[in-house]
């Protein structure tokens, strides 16, 4: 009897300490995040937004427009203005006026002298410089057409005596011949001389 009750014993606590099988844990996948769409960010720089426009800076272009136009004078411009923005604000040209040696697309430079219609007036260059130079080899700097800078560039010619004659140009409605330089304030015959040949109307 006792050797039963040791044996249940023993059975039971062999029966209690045996091993039992241990599952492994689940891996628990979590979601993918989403990542932010890089369009949804708001993304400011230079030029993002409104930019400045062409010309929106403030600055202007002073040119004389004198011939045949509706209204003559010296005009003040927006920057970046063209020969036919100048043409149109002084009234346009007159019937019959000739546009054919004018560029109305070229772009405008401070100080210079638009002129339409008039004789001897050749087709002015496009740029800072355009046109017969005083030294050039070409023809001679056409009175009628030059800028004060290009003035400037004559013999014993500065840029307070240029002023003169782009100034008696304009009051005069143009140079009919060389010889009316000497009317201008500023030119004595030596001058005059020295100029003459580098010159046309």
């Amino acid at each position: 009897m006792i050797l039963l009750v040791a044996a249940g014993l023993a059975g039971g606590y062999f029966w209690t300490g045996r091993p039992e099988p241990v599952r492994a844990p689940e891996i628990v996948r979590s979601a993918p995040v989403a990542a932010t769409p890089a369009a949804s960010v708001p993304r400011a720089g230079p030029g993002s937004e409104q930019g400045p426009a062409p010309g929106a800076g403030g600055a202007k272009v002073v040119v004389d427009v004198g011939g045949k136009v509706r209204r003559p004078g010296v005009l003040t411009l927006p920057g970046g203005s063209r020969v036919a923005d100048a043409l149109r604000a002084a009234g346009g040209a007159e019937p019959g006026a000739d546009l054919t040696g004018i560029n109305r697309a070229r772009v405008l430079m401070d100080g210079e002298q638009v002129l339409v219609g008039l004789p001897g007036v050749p087709v002015v260059g496009s740029g800072p410089g355009g046109g017969a130079g005083a030294g050039g080899l070409g023809a001679p700097l056409s009175l009628n057409a030059a800028t004060v800078e290009q003035l400037d560039t004559l013999p014993g010619v500065g840029p307070v005596l240029a002023r003169h004659i782009v100034d008696h140009r304009a009051e005069q409605g143009g140079f009919r011949s060389v010889a009316e330089l000497r009317e201008v304030n500023g030119i004595g015959e030596r001058r005059f001389a020295d100029l003459e040949p580098l010159v046309r109307p």
